[in-house]
């Protein structure tokens, strides 16, 4: 039996957090613990790989947008052959032994096997037990979600992994799900040649997001050869010879080579050992503003296992509360959530949409421009369809939400969770005067439209 101060289960974003600022600290022995790779989901099968696709795709729609250089690039695509080595690259042939040496030099001891608790503080990995004195912090992620579609799971679907890691442009891809995932994939493989169809039961794609955003991206989507279809429910599956065929509500049938499923996440938590310790297998592991578990005041869960946020960034946001909590540091997780959608258009949003601070209660308004219209717009996203939005808390004076959608729009956004994670008072936002000719002008726009 060995002993730590602290057990991380899973070495993915939030647990390397985790364990790397406990071993930057000193004085706390750290164990983590992966199954899998170091670096998890987003490094190997999700954030990364999905980015590396989409770039390409990007960078020769903003060529097409700027005279003197779109005459060179004429009606070309994206050499698929080379973008998929590029993804490769990116994702290390999903070999993680570069990530390694930045835990070893933190003094972190990466354990390789299977994790479950086995009781309080103690967590087996295959038939070694190992012993926590101070905390076990649970950071198993989460993995896609197949629906119980008849069929579905017989026609060995693709889900995010495999829709990242292919090492083919399939001729025919069916897509089953429009949230990010969904539309980040079917604008990727599309680009690359791919005939895609996109299927979503809900009226709108991005249901999260501002409506506007949601129908910029379909737009989009569409005029990029994408057959999006809303509202449509799938009520089966099933392989015909090659061809995997999708059965719709009303009788429609769509074929395809593949079908890649993306319609939500589960929490990796059947198989932890969760009812050792008085929780339920098979759910997410909840938590207070500490990341801490109720009356066991020794068990955090970080990232897509507590189900808070799924999102990469939030997980290591809330690695690093857990860490600093365990070192003796009062720290809570309070950050409005930033998000980015990385479609062309690009949807980047933290904090509330109209509809949800409407929901929540709040006395909002929202304020809308088009990033397009200011000046800077003529060199990045010229011509391109845009739109911003900001709500406004009326009786703080504040803002709780902030929508950017249009070309290239991610790197606006934290200016805008600077903005809502401190409750910058309007008054001094628009002391902030943003420089010209840069789309940042799309902040005294909006400020002027609200009224100062």
């Amino acid at each position: 039996m060995a002993g730590w101060d602290v057990i991380v289960v899973g070495a993915g974003p939030a647990g390397e957090v985790v364990a790397g600022r406990l071993g930057e600290a000193g004085g706390v022995s750290v164990a983590l613990v992966e199954r899998e790779l170091v670096g998890g989901e987003c490094a190997y099968w999700a954030c990364m790989p999905s980015k590396a696709l989409l770039r390409p795709g990007d960078l020769l729609a903003e060529t097409r947008r700027v005279g003197g250089v779109r005459e060179l690039v004429d009606e070309a695509r994206p050499d698929a052959r080379a973008v998929l080595a590029r993804r490769d690259e990116v994702i290390h042939g999903l070999d993680d032994s570069g990530q390694l040496p930045w835990l070893e030099e933190r003094g972190v001891t990466v354990l390789r096997g299977a994790a479950r608790l086995d009781g309080e503080r103690r967590v087996r990995v295959g038939e070694e037990l190992h012993t926590a004195r101070r905390a076990v912090v649970l950071a198993t992620g989460s993995g896609a979600a197949v629906p119980p579609i008849p069929g579905l799971a017989d026609v060995r679907p693709w889900t995010n992994r495999e829709g990242t890691t292919a090492k083919e442009v399939p001729a025919r891809l069916i897509v089953v799900g429009g949230g990010v995932v969904g539309s980040e994939l079917a604008q990727a493989w599309r680009s690359l040649g791919s005939e895609v169809t996109l299927v979503e039961a809900l009226p709108r794609l991005l249901g999260r997001e501002e409506p506007f955003a949601a129908e910029m991206v379909r737009d989009s989507l569409e005029r990029h050869g994408v057959d999006v279809r809303l509202g449509v429910e799938a009520t089966g599956a099933r392989r015909e010879d090659a061809d995997v065929v999708l059965s719709l509500a009303g009788g429609a049938e769509v074929r395809g080579d593949e079908i890649l499923v993306a319609v939500g996440r589960r929490p990796h938590t059947d198989e932890l050992g969760l009812e050792t310790v008085g929780l339920e297998p098979g759910r997410i592991v909840e938590v207070d503003d500490e990341m801490r578990v109720a009356d066991r005041p020794w068990l955090f869960a970080v990232g897509d296992v507590n189900g808070r946020a799924l999102v990469t960034h939030q997980g290591k946001h809330q690695g690093r509360i857990v860490a600093d909590l365990i070192l003796g540091r009062p720290a809570r997780d309070r950050a409005p959530v930033p998000r980015v959608v990385f479609t062309d258009p690009q949807v980047a949003a933290v904090g509330h949409t109209l509809e949800s601070a409407e929901a929540a209660g709040l006395r909002v308004r929202a304020v809308d421009h088009p990033p397009g219209a200011v000046a800077g717009a003529s060199f990045v996203g010229r011509g391109e369809g845009s739109l911003a939005r900001i709500v406004i808390d009326e009786e703080r004076g504040v803002l709780v939400g902030v929508t950017f959608c249009g070309p290239e729009v991610a790197e606006l956004l934290h200016a805008a969770t600077i903005a809502v994670a401190a409750a910058v008072p309007l008054a001094d936002l628009w002391q902030a005067v943003p420089a010209f000719p840069t789309r940042s002008e799309v902040w005294l726009r909006l400020l002027e439209k609200a009224g100062l």
